[in-house]
C-alpha cells in the first residue's frame, strides 16, 4: 500500500471512528452521569446503613438494660411486663413483626392527630427502622444483659456495699464492668443480626444499601455484579465490627486470665 493510499486509509477511519463518538456520545454521557449518580447513591444509603445501625442497637442496649433490671428486680408487675415482652419477640418471626409494628405506629399516630383535630402525620421510614428494630431486639439484649448480671459474683456487690457505695456507684464502678466481660458475646451476636437485618426495613419504604443495589442491578442490567457489593458491603461492616468487638473484650478482660482448653 502507498503512502498516500495509507494516510486517506487512516484519514477515513479516524472519520469514521470521529463520527460515531459523536453520534453516541450523548448516551455515552448520560449513562457515566447515571452510573455517577448510583455510586454517590450508594455510598449515601450505605452510611444511612450505619446509622440505622447503629441507632438501632443504642436503642435495644437501653431497652435491653431496662428489661434485665425489671427481671431481676422484686417487682412482679414489671417482671411479668418484660417476661412477656421478651416471650412475645422471640416467638414471632422479625419481618412479622416490624410489619405490625411499623402499621400499628401509623395507626395509632393517625388516631392520636384525628382526635386533636390536626393533619396527618407520616412516619419517617428512617425513625420507623430505629424504632421497630430496636423494639425488637431490645427482647434479645434483654436476655443478654440478664445472664450477664446474674454471672456477677454476689461477693463484689457485697464488698461494694461493706466499703459504702451506693447503689450507682455499685452499678458503675463494680456490677457494670463485670457484667460487660460475660455481655460482649451476646452482644457481639446480637449486633451482627442486627446488622443484617437492616435489609428488611426496605419493606417499610427506607432505600437501604439492598434497595438501593437492586435499583442500580436494574438500571445497568448488571444485578449480580451490584448484588456482590452490596454483600462486601456488610461484609466491611461486619469485619470493623469484629475488631472494635475484640478491642472491647480486651478492655474489660484486662486483669482476668481466659481459660486454657
Amino acid at each position: 500500500m502507498s503512502l498516500k493510499s495509507k494516510e486517506a486509509y487512516y484519514s477515513t477511519t479516524h472519520n469514521r471512528t470521529g463520527c460515531m463518538l459523536y453520534g453516541f456520545s450523548g448516551v455515552i454521557l448520560q449513562g457515566a452521569i447515571v452510573t455517577l449518580e448510583l455510586a454517590l447513591s450508594c455510598a449515601i444509603v450505605t452510611l444511612e446503613l450505619a446509622q440505622l445501625a447503629l441507632s438501632s442497637v443504642v436503642l435495644a442496649v437501653l431497652i435491653g438494660l431496662v428489661g434485665a433490671g425489671a427481671k431481676l428486680s422484686q417487682n412482679r408487675v414489671t417482671g411479668l411486663i418484660f417476661e412477656g415482652y421478651t416471650t412475645l419477640i422471640r416467638g414471632v418471626p422479625d419481618l412479622v413483626l416490624m410489619l405490625l409494628i411499623f402499621y400499628g405506629l401509623q395507626i395509632a399516630l393517625n388516631v392520636v392527630t384525628d382526635s386533636l383535630g390536626i393533619d396527618q402525620i407520616d412516619i419517617d421510614p428512617m425513625v420507623a427502622g430505629i424504632i421497630t428494630l430496636g423494639f425488637i431486639y431490645g427482647a434479645y439484649f434483654t436476655e443478654t444483659f440478664r445472664g450477664a448480671f446474674m454471672a456477677v459474683p454476689k461477693g463484689h456487690i457485697e464488698a461494694a456495699t461493706a466499703f459504702g457505695f451506693t447503689h450507682g456507684q455499685t452499678f458503675r464502678r463494680i456490677m457494670f464492668p463485670a457484667m460487660m466481660r460475660y455481655a460482649l458475646p451476646g452482644i457481639g451476636n446480637n449486633w451482627q443480626v442486627i446488622l443484617k437485618a437492616t435489609a428488611l426495613v426496605s419493606l417499610l419504604g427506607l432505600e437501604d444499601v439492598v434497595k438501593a443495589t437492586q435499583l442500580a442491578g436494574k438500571s445497568t442490567w448488571e444485578p449480580f455484579y451490584f448484588a456482590v457489593v452490596c454483600g462486601l458491603i456488610y461484609l466491611v461492616f461486619t469485619t470493623v465490627s469484629n475488631g472494635v468487638l475484640l478491642l472491647l473484650e480486651r478492655r474489660y478482660s484486662v486483669g482476668v486470665k481466659r481459660a486454657d482448653l
